[in-house]
């Protein structure tokens, strides 16, 4: 069996006036991270894993923010696409290992949500997905809370 390992890392700043998208989940907050789509860390680090695995580039190559055709894109569609992407090469996905960095808002509500999203579109078990968060204990930008940070792992493995 072949396998191949993925890891992505994405970045995002926050703002006043947009909507928190993470994992697939809106969640309440007075910031929200500025992009061309909705933003959504995450599932961009997770977007990123999963090209970087089959080296097929990265999520700016497939979706660049000057095509006004992925302007305010819900990130669950670019998930999905790069889950196709990886399915018409042969290969499914075994497992994600995720890691937030922010300040707040606390992401422990909604992490239960997110797996549940996350795998529906990977077409794997909730259990097969990891979502952790982390504070930078007030430094930097994240700790600043001028902006927030995802890594993500997967690993592949050819139908």
């Amino acid at each position: 069996m072949s396998f191949r390992i993925g890891s992505g890392v994405d970045f995002h700043q926050l703002a006043e006036g947009r909507a928190l998208w993470i994992g697939g989940v809106c969640i309440p907050h007075h910031k929200g991270a500025v992009g061309h789509s909705d933003a959504d860390v995450l599932l961009h680090a997770i977007c990123d894993a999963l090209l970087g695995a089959l080296a097929l580039g990265d999520i700016g190559i497939h979706f660049p923010n000057t095509d006004a055709a992925y302007r305010d894109i819900d990130s669950k569609v670019l998930l999905s696409r790069c889950h196709q992407l990886i399915t018409h090469k042969g290969y499914r996905v075994v497992n994600v290992d995720s890691t937030l960095c922010l300040e707040a808002p606390k992401i422990k509500p909604y992490v239960s949500t997110m797996c549940e999203v996350i795998a529906g579109l990977l077409q794997i078990s909730k259990e097969d997905v990891s979502v952790k968060a982390t504070t930078t204990e007030k430094m930097g930008f994240a700790g600043r809370e001028e902006g927030l940070m995802a890594y993500a792992t997967v690993l592949l493995q050819r139908i």
